[in-house]
Parts: structure tokens; sequence; C-alpha cells
């Protein structure tokens, strides 16, 4: 509900501060009945999608359980929407949707990052990263809850202007407008930059480097400080080595395949970064007190640790 209303009041503030409508809107649903967000709220739209519909451009907003949603006369539409010329872009976990249409083949785009992993395996053709928001030629994601108001801020300004952002934004309190380039996750990464920019460059470094895992030495080499400096860093600022981060990030990321895909342990511990799936299995272990296998059957499994405490 949060990423829904951030892409329209947006444009609801645009003809408030202008005096005049520079934008109008459809909400539409697949049927035409009223939708249920998470928090109990209902959206009733206006009306079903309909095969003359000719729109300027079109998002498709997603929830928890976007992944699974494959509604063939949707995906249709956007398919015929996409071709008449529409664009066509998503909001939080709607990627999934336009994925599965094809409108991404080949491009660039960004989803909420708890999925970002599961749909880069689900569509390897597709150059999805953990970016606020991407806008690319006539297709439009962004990561979804108020990163769907600063991909909105984005396009008014392309449409009308900085002023008429600067009207938009003062009317919404929004004094910080986040650039394309802006990562989701940027919490963390601001308190580490608050501690050193350097550290916060190591971590993204190692974040984007899963898979073809990185020594201590090359991160420091792509940051610009000494190895000895690098290992300092850690120390200092959160009483760990860079290869103990590393790990973390690296079992990490191998927990939300796990939950999220149905990619082999095998093929998951190879992305990542581990050469051995033994390793691997022995690594999860001490990370998460139960094997890679245990946590993918759920937390019922009897042949977990914890199951026999």
């Amino acid at each position: 509900m949060l990423a829904f209303g951030s892409a329209v009041e947006p444009y609801r503030a645009a003809n408030l501060t202008a005096s005049k409508e520079l934008y109008r809107w459809t909400f539409l649903s697949e049927n035409g009945a009223p939708v249920t967000a998470g928090n109990g709220l209902v959206v009733n739209p206006d009306r079903a999608p309909a095969p003359d519909d000719r729109f300027d451009r079109i998002f498709v907003c997603g929830g928890v359980h976007t992944r699974n949603y494959k509604p063939d006369g949707t995906i249709r539409w956007l398919q015929q929407q996409a071709h008449a010329g529409a664009a066509v872009g998503s909001i939080s976990t709607g990627t999934w949707l336009l994925a599965n249409a094809g409108l991404l083949s080949g491009r660039r785009c960004t989803i909420h990052w708890q999925g970002l992993d599961a749909f880069r395996e689900a569509f390897p053709d597709v150059k999805a990263d953990p970016s606020v928001y991407v806008l690319e030629n006539n297709r439009f994601t962004c990561c979804g809850g108020t990163g769907a108001l600063d991909m909105m801020v984005h396009l008014i300004a392309e449409d009308y202007g900085d002023d008429v952002v600067t009207d938009v934004c003062t009317w919404l309190f929004h004094d910080r407008v986040r650039i394309s380039t802006d990562v989701q996750g940027v919490a963390q990464h601001t308190a580490l930059a608050r501690k050193s920019p350097k550290l916060a460059a190591a971590f993204r470094v190692m974040a984007t480097h899963i898979e073809d895992r990185l020594t201590p030495g090359e991160i420091s080499q792509r940051i610009g400080v000494s190895q000895r400096q690098l290992e300092r860093l850690f120390q200092r600022h959160l009483q760990c080595t860079p290869q103990q981060k590393y790990m973390d990030l690296r079992l990490q990321h191998a927990r939300r395949l796990l939950l999220e895909t149905s990619m082999p342990i095998l093929d998951i511990s190879i992305a990542a970064g581990f050469t051995s799936q033994s390793h691997f299995t022995k690594c999860y272990r001490e990370k998460f007190d139960r094997t890679p296998r245990s946590e993918r059957l759920g937390p019922n499994d009897d042949s977990s640790p914890a199951a026999h405490e």
C-alpha cells in the first residue's frame, strides 16, 4: 500500500500545485473487482483492462505473492499495450509480471530486495540490480516503498521540469529525492558510510561479488586502500575481519535462494561462492544452526539440529 500510494500521490500533488490537470489515471484490476492490500485496506478499481485501452504509461503494482501470479489475460494485455507504444513499468514485485510477459528481456530493471536473488535466477537474461529505481527507454521499475515516489518524481521532472518537481516535493515534504543509481539497503550503507566511506565502499564491492568472490587484496585494491588498512577498518568499526563479513553476506545470499527458489543446493552453493558443497553445508550449519537441506524443508524438519535438542 505504501508503494501504491507513493506512486499515485506525486501525480495528484502535481495537479494540485499546478492548479490544472497535468495527469489523469485509471485504476485497473484483473477482473475489475476490488483488491485488498496486505494491511487490509481495499482498493476499488475503475474497471478491468480492455483490448482497446490506450495509455501513455502503465504501472503494475505487486505485493508479496506476485512471483506466482501469472494471469494469461493480463500478460497478453500488457504485451499488446507495449506493442502499441505504451511505456510499461512496475512497482515493487510487479517486476515479476513484466518479466513473465517478456517485456524486460535484455534490459536493466530492479525489484524489491527480498526477491532480487530469486528474480535473477528465474530470469538470467534480465539485468536486475539493487537500484532504487531503473528507467530504461520505455520501461520503468522501482524497488517499492518510497522508491516509487522517487521514480515518479523523476518522471514528473522529465515531463514538466524542475519547478513542478520542487512544488510536488514541497507538498509531499519529500526533501531528498534519490537518483536511479542509489541502491536499496541505503540505511545500512548510510550507517557504514557514517563510520567510514571506505568501509561502505568495501561492503558494496562484497555485496556485488558473491558468486565470483574476491580476495581481501582485490577488495582493498578496488576501494583504494591497502589490505592492512582494510582489515583495520573492519576491526575498528565492525569488530570482525573482512573475510568474516564476506562470509556472512554469502551465507545470507544462499539462505534467500534456499527459501525463495527451487534451485538445487549444489547450484546454490556455487552461487554463494563455494567450490565445495560440503564446505558450504559446514559453514551454513555454523551460521544458522541447521543444514541447507533442513532450511529448505522448514522448521518442522526433524533432521535439523534444533529438533533434537
